[in-house]
């Protein structure tokens, strides 16, 4: 039934000296001769097989929905997209476009460029990506490569589900929080109610077929044949390395010295690892005597940006490539000149816990499925070669079968109130893959209560409503809101982009001259005016990446925040909330600064116990410390560390320590903290203290008018 509307050209056998007339139904314009190359290529991949079975399968399912499970490598994320764009054309795009999801803003962009190639458009016009501060789209886009978290943005903003012909949800199996969430709000709308007949596509890895064939009602399902090839015998050591970073790097430069063909790809735990090996082996590979070019070492992680367009660049005079990765190429990226993988089969994840609001780094052993995928990696004719830096027991005792979902892992106040702005009453009742703890969701619904984002009935009230359009933590979108009354908008919009793009220095201090040119941007009233005191030197140095370099800073990511600030800007334009003058650095500033931060991070206080730095969190008894990155940290002695402090952000690790802390005074707590918050603190000294300097305050503030009084709450609390 759908095979004669959608005959295109990639159907056609001709060559391209044949069809010099083909016109690209998405522009108009003829093929180019790059466009049949890539064509050749894309016929090769083992998904095009079942090109035709999807589809009939998107054509005539019952419900809409259509399952496609295959082996990472097998070409789903490049051809499912081009497919569902050619249905939608047939049907002439009555609702809109194709969107693609993908868990990581990475991918997406990386996948963008990859289908505008094969597909002979041009990036930015018919296919478009959707990014943190960065929107590559344009009136004629019809395939968009959206961050998953963005589109849950949008569908929470609008009625419905949103317009669109064809949602494509690709890998699921990452179990983001956001793709979890976009399969429950679209299973509960019902597909078939909707207007224009939508369809979905959910693509995922083998292993979570099975649960995703239940949670949709057993649907049409697309199997991907598997690659051609063979899987590599793995080799596993007999203990764990102490080092992996110098392990892996050995592992690679004895592999470069070796005259098998190939590029290699490295698996380590963090950032930080792939950052120390990508150093240690750009050093290394150019003392190595070969009688080829030395291997080009690439990093691949999230802060990559458009730099990871590299990974699929081909390397001059046939040079081998060594690329540095973690998790976040498990089942993204497939590089098909991939032939060795060494694998620490480690990875290092967030692990938010409610019950201490707090972030756990924690160090753990990848998925039985990650190390599944990892393996495929090295598939071919010959096979390659993969070295697991840790003994087989690790893998069958110690390894899940599936990765752990993110919504049983991260802080759910943001998807709360997501759920909330949708008028779900009780997320406990929405459908999920996994449900996530019930302590995680009664924890997110008190921190929304203490920011007065519910009314008494539990719904969002008019403050929680417009918190749900900023694309900032909760408590962060509060303090720019209580901004507006303190009249600090201008350095809060400053913060709130730094504390989300660009949280600090890069690296510590290379040296002396570094460690002097970094003092010199500390701010006398903590980190957070630092971070606005950075922002505003680099504005003034015209965004100059040596000034950049010459103080650890990461350019890229201060270019992140002045777009993010750029867009806080504007979103505040369109709701009509006032704004206010730069001020920063004048006394008054600093004190409405302080009271909007306190405003919105009332639950992330502490107090120094014993004057030694050892602070206990007011809404638990954990003691942490300052970081080592904290200004209060740097200073001279005999300066004691601050009394109160608020903190952005406290992880659990080696040190427990406390990261971007400002001080703060316990009487503006009292002030501006709600009371039930408050009466609710576990029992402490600190708690004692809060309670008699309110009693004190309620003293005096009864001997005062009782019209100056409301006046006065009326300009601390927002409500």
């Amino acid at each position: 039934m759908a095979s004669e509307p959608l005959r295109l050209a990639e159907e056609s056998e001709s060559s391209p000296g044949e069809s010099e007339l083909a016109v690209n139904p998405f522009d108009g314009l003829p093929f180019s001769s790059y466009y049949y190359e890539l064509l050749e290529q894309r016929r090769g991949l083992p998904i095009w097989a079942a090109r035709f079975i999807f589809l009939e399968h998107l054509e005539s399912s019952p419900t809409g929905v259509v399952l496609v499970s295959g082996e990472p490598g097998s070409g789903k994320s490049t051809q499912i997209p081009q497919w569902c764009a050619e249905f939608a054309l047939a049907r002439g795009f009555q609702n809109g476009q194709v969107i693609i999801t993908q868990p990581y803003p990475l991918a997406a962009l990386s996948l963008a460029f990859r289908v505008a190639e094969e597909m002979d458009l041009t990036l930015g016009h018919e296919v478009g990506y959707s990014i943190p501060q960065e929107d590559c789209t344009g009136p004629n886009t019809l395939l968009r490569f959206c961050w998953d978290r963005l589109l849950l943005q949008e569908v929470a903003s609008t009625r419905g589900t949103g317009a669109w012909d064809v949602l494509v949800l690709d890998e699921a199996q990452e179990r983001s929080v956001a793709s979890d969430l976009l399969q429950g709000l679209l299973r509960d709308a019902n597909l078939g109610n909707l207007p224009g007949d939508p369809r979905v596509v959910v693509v995922t890895d083998p292993a979570l077929e099975p649960k995703l064939q239940a949670f949709w009602g057993n649907p049409p399902i697309v199997h991907v044949p598997r690659e051609p090839g063979k899987s590599p015998t793995p080799v596993y050591r007999e203990t764990v390395p102490s080092d992996l970073v110098e392990t892996a790097c050995q592992a690679v430069l004895e592999l470069c010295q070796k005259e098998a063909p190939g590029d290699v790809l490295v698996y380590l735990p963090s950032e930080e690892e792939i950052s120390l090996c990508c150093e240690h082996l750009s050093k290394e590979v150019g003392t190595l005597t070969l009688p080829w070019p030395p291997p080009r070492v690439l990093p691949l992680h999230p802060g990559c940006g458009q730099a990871v367009q590299a990974v699929y660049a081909r390397p001059e005079m046939g040079a081998r490539k060594v690329v540095v990765t973690h998790w976040l190429a498990d089942f993204s990226f497939s590089l098909p000149s991939i032939r060795h993988v060494v694998d620490s089969g480690l990875e290092l994840r967030s692990v938010y816990n409610p019950r201490i609001r707090a972030e756990s780094q924690v160090l753990r052993p990848i998925s039985k499925s990650q190390a599944a995928a990892r393996r495929l990696r090295a598939r071919g004719f010959p096979p390659g070669s993969y070295l697991c830096l840790y003994p087989k027991s690790i893998l069958e005792l110690e390894a899940p079968p599936l990765p752990q979902p993110r919504m049983c892992e991260e802080n759910l106040s943001p998807l709360v109130l997501l759920l909330k702005r949708r008028k779900i009453a009780q997320p406990g009742e929405c459908q999920f893959l996994d449900r996530p703890a019930p302590e995680a969701l009664m924890q997110a619904l008190e921190d929304l209560d203490y920011l007065a984002a519910l009314d008494d009935d539990g719904n969002l009230s008019d403050l929680g409503i417009i918190l749900s359009e900023f694309p900032l933590p909760p408590e962060l979108a509060k303090a720019l809101l209580a901004a507006c009354e303190f009249n600090c908008v201008d350095e809060m919009l400053t913060l709130a982009a730094m504390l989300m793009a660009a949280p600090g220095f890069a690296h510590p201090p290379l040296c002396a001259e570094e460690a002097a040119l970094r003092r010199a941007l500390e701010h006398a009233d903590g980190d957070h005016s630092s971070l606005i005191q950075v922002y505003e030197a680099f504005i003034q140095s015209g965004a100059d990446k040596v000034w950049c370099q010459a103080r650890g800073l990461s350019w890229a990511a201060l270019c992140r925040a002045s777009k993010l600030r750029g867009e806080l800007l504007e979103l505040m334009q369109r709701i009509e909330l006032p704004l206010s003058q730069p001020a920063f650095g004048s006394e008054q500033n600093r004190r409405d600064l302080t009271k909007a931060l306190v405003s919105g991070y009332f639950l992330k206080v502490a107090r120094d116990t014993d004057g030694t730095g050892n602070y206990l969190l007011l809404t638990h008894k954990h003691v942490a410390q300052l970081s080592p990155q904290c200004c209060y940290r740097n200073r001279r002695a005999p300066a004691r560390p601050p009394p109160w402090v608020l903190y952005h952000s406290f992880s659990i690790s080696k040190d427990n320590c406390l990261s971007i802390v400002s001080e703060i005074q316990p009487q503006m707590l009292v002030e501006l903290a709600p009371p039930y918050f408050l009466s609710n603190l576990p029992p402490s000294e600190s708690r004692d203290i809060l309670n008699q300097l309110r009693e004190e305050m309620t003293d005096s503030s009864a001997e005062s008018e009782p019209s100056s009084t409301q006046e006065f709450r009326d300009a601390c609390v927002l409500q």
